[in-house]
């Protein structure tokens, strides 16, 4: 990002052309992206922050303005969140669901200029920018039909004439903080599900993707405003550390979602619980993929490539392990350099490039560093290696380390790929099950033994256990999230809308008479 406050913007507008302005950018208007956009939402558009310009990681151009907001443009947002959320928790939950449909079918509308957005902003290649955004569109239609299924229980009472129940209620505010990896998807994955609940929203996107959270925002706002509803239920604050540290110590804020590094995590749950606020964690993975002396290599390969090189190593879920029998080892290594040899790096904007830039500087240096490194401790760099230009890099193939080098145990946000031999099933588990992190797993096999046992409590102990399919690329019908220092949290599918909810068991005595549990006699 560029700071204006650095260079008076009049300077900065005659030495700079924003891609805002170019024809070959038309399509950024039909997401409502302008010169100057205003970073903050509540009901109306507004920002009382310094203005910066997002930069595009592709072509290191600026997009357009932004004018973030402040730790007291928060402030607005979260009592206008709180003021909706009153009326919000008392709208029938299938009415509720019907604004999230509405919304689905706003996303559905801009699904690719949204998703170049995404791949402009963020830097992904567009099949995956657009994908992004289908998985809000899904996680839309998803939450419209929880609506009607938000179900409770009637559990026997041990008392003659007496019933219990059990029901979900809204919490009140959910704050989400979400990641520049992927500024679309985390955030519709907590809004739709946690206002098909009864709650009202805020987002707080990463610095650096505030275009792409304002872009979702219009498009939510527009639905608020066509439907009467208060902005305050879907609020939005860009800007940096300061107004992030203020929802997260917020006791208004009933629930924070965060996604993050594991470290910033560890601060973040801390600060919510001295207030007692309940918190979804979704954090680091050094993820692996575990090959057994049976996988079939055809589906392998690809497999890899894709959950390696995709984003440019930059998902959550990326693989950075790779756990190899001995006995395919080499044949393994040798296609894998075959096919990274084949992948395309450059424009993710260009059909055909299947591997953009890194996100940021500092992203490039970790990934120098963590070669230099790699080389410096007796790995071998099988492919790979070198930065190309920009942000660009190769995605990289090391060998030679040891499963339990820290090096190994380091997530490096970008495209390297360790691989690590293995003699037998009890191993290959125990070198994935040995790091921090619990994100993502995935073992490839035709042997029915080893599948299930890897699915079962002597497995994977990850949040996300896959066979024969790569490590990323989540459906949203499953509940998201991870073990150990990956947080515990759970988002989308499954029962994950329980996490945007309070718990209340109901006894109802409908007779004359006052029995009393486990039979105590009181008279």
């Amino acid at each position: 990002m560029i700071k204006l406050r650095k260079c008076p913007s009049r300077v900065l507008t005659r030495c700079m052309s924003m891609l805002v302005n170019e024809p070959e950018y038309g399509w950024l208007a039909d997401v409502g992206i302008t010169d100057v956009n205003k970073g903050v939402y509540s009901g109306s558009w507004s920002g009382s922050g310094e203005t910066v310009i997002s930069v595009s990681p592709v072509n290191e151009k600026p997009i357009a303005k932004v004018v973030e907001g402040t730790v007291s443009d928060c402030e607005e947002v979260i009592r206008a969140a709180k003021e909706a959320s009153k009326q919000w928790s008392m709208t029938p939950a299938p009415v509720r669901g019907e604004i999230i449909r509405q919304v689905g079918e706003q996303l559905r509308a801009k699904l690719e200029p949204l998703g170049k957005l995404v791949s402009l902003e963020m830097g992904k290649i567009l099949p995956e920018g657009i994908g992004e955004v289908q998985e809000a569109v899904d996680i839309a239609d998803y939450a419209s039909g929880l609506s009607r299924m938000l179900n409770g229980k009637v559990i026997p009472s041990e008392r003659p004439g007496h019933m219990m129940l059990e029901q979900w209620h809204p919490l009140g505010v959910c704050g989400v903080i979400t990641a520049f990896n992927f500024p679309v998807a985390p955030y519709f994955w907590n809004f739709t599900i946690a206002s098909a609940c009864g709650n009202a929203c805020l987002w707080k996107g990463a610095p650096t993707t505030p275009l792409t959270h304002i872009a979702c925002t219009r498009l939510i706002a527009e639905v608020l405003e066509a439907n009467k509803l208060p902005g305050g239920l879907s609020g939005l604050v860009t800007g940096g550390k300061a107004v992030g540290e203020a929802i997260v110590k917020d006791k208004r804020v009933d629930l924070l979602s965060f996604t993050g590094s594991c470290q910033v995590g560890r601060e973040v749950g801390v600060k919510v619980q001295e207030r007692f606020g309940k918190l979804i964690l979704e954090l680091g993975g050094n993820n692996a993929i575990v090959v057994m002396e049976d996988a079939d290599l055809n589906m392998l390969i690809p497999a890899v490539c894709f959950a390696s090189v995709g984003t440019a190593g930059q998902r959550c879920t990326t693989t950075r392990r790779l756990i190899v029998h001995k006995s395919l080892y080499d044949e393994v290594v040798t296609k894998l350099v075959s096919a990274y040899k084949q992948v395309r790096i450059g424009n993710p904007l260009i059909k055909g490039n299947l591997c953009g830039p890194l996100h940021t500087d500092a992203a490039v240096t970790a990934y120098e560093e963590a070669i230099e490194k790699a080389k410096s401790l007796g790995g071998k760099v099988e492919v790979g290696g070198c930065v190309l230009s920009h942000k660009y890099v190769e995605p990289t193939i090391i060998t030679g380390l040891d499963h339990d080098c820290p090096l190994v145990h380091q997530e490096t946000f970008a495209p390297i790929l360790y691989i690590l031999p293995h003699s037998s099933f009890e191993e290959a588990v125990s070198i994935n099950n040995e790091v921090s992190q619990g994100l993502s797993s995935s073992i490839f096999t035709t042997n029915p033994q080893y599948l299930f046992r890897w699915v079962s409590a002597e497995g994977a102990d990850s949040g996300i256990c896959n066979v024969n399919i790569p490590t990323n690329g989540a459906e949203i019908g499953g509940a998201f999230g991870g073990e150990k220092e990956t947080g515990g949290g759970r988002e989308s599918g499954s029962d994950a809308w329980k996490q945007y909810c309070r718990r209340a068991t109901c006894t109802i005595n409908y007779t004359k008479d006052l029995p009393l549990a486990q039979g105590i006699d009181f008279s």
